[in-house]
């Protein structure tokens, strides 16, 4: 009688980073539970956040980046250096936060506190960076001293991303993204058609620059709206749009609990 031999699971690209990756998950999801307190309990948050999320990364799309890495690395004939030692200062987004408010001049205040909170727990910024295909909102960053990228944003949307490293003996790091309301609209969109892969569909990348153009336009006419208010109120450079603050700051809280619980999913 024959005996069957167990058949050996047959190896995937970069198994060994992939599984040193979640070795270390709960680093990075403590790291996140750390954010989401400063965002919940900085008073100066309050009026200024309309709703956040956060995710650790799937592995899988994990392993699907190193390989396409790896491929561009090929292709310029450069070597391709990320080890379980570099990986997760290579790799900056498998801890994502991300901060979303209704009106572009709100996120002056928030670049503001951020700082403030990575100076008070000792996190280092490593960089950060808009991004944007408009010339206007390019300007603004500018103006208030935030770094903006130099190649245009071919997807045509905008958004300021922070790379953080928390005080950790292990060099983790998390990327966390802020931008408004409607341009999030045109990132969930995008999110479900091109990734982790690009959508085949001309039509479909066609239509999703159109909502580019859409979203832009559409946060420009709140931020006309904003503007409009404050001068008609005469309240100066704070726009307080709750008619009672106290309830609804504990209204915002609670929301934003609940909806974090259905947003921490891995992307």
């Amino acid at each position: 009688m024959s005996s069957s031999k167990k058949k050996a699971t047959p190896k995937l690209p970069f198994d060994s980073l992939i599984d040193h990756f979640k070795a270390n998950l709960y680093l990075f999801e403590t790291t996140l539970t750390q954010i989401e307190g400063f965002v919940l309990k900085y008073p100066q948050f309050i009026d200024l956040i309309h709703s956040y999320k956060f995710r650790v990364k799937d592995p899988e799309h994990l392993r699907q980046k190193l390989i396409r890495k790896q491929s561009d690395a090929k292709a310029k004939k450069l070597p391709f250096n990320i080890t379980k030692e570099k990986l997760f200062e290579e790799v900056n987004d498998l801890a994502g936060f991300r901060i979303i408010h209704l009106f572009t001049h709100q996120f002056e205040q928030i670049d503001k506190t951020l700082r403030k909170i990575f100076l008070e727990e000792k996190w280092n910024i490593i960089e950060v960076e808009a991004k944007t295909w408009d010339e206007e909102t390019s300007r603004y960053f500018q103006s208030i001293g935030i770094n903006v990228a130099s190649k245009p944003n071919l997807n045509l949307y905008t958004s300021v991303h922070y790379i953080i490293a928390p005080n950790r003996k292990t060099g983790i790091t998390c990327e966390i993204q802020v931008r408004t309301l409607a341009d999030e609209v045109w990132g969930e969109v995008d999110h479900q058609i091109n990734y982790p892969s690009k959508s085949p569909s001309v039509s479909c990348q066609n239509q999703i620059k159109v909502l580019a153009r859409l979203t832009s336009s559409c946060s420009r006419l709140i931020d006309s709206i904003f503007n409009t208010h404050k001068e008609f109120v005469g309240n100066g450079d704070k726009i307080n749009i709750q008619s009672n603050p106290k309830k609804s700051a504990s209204r915002k809280t609670k929301a934003a609990k609940s909806s974090t619980k259905s947003t921490v999913k891995k992307r």
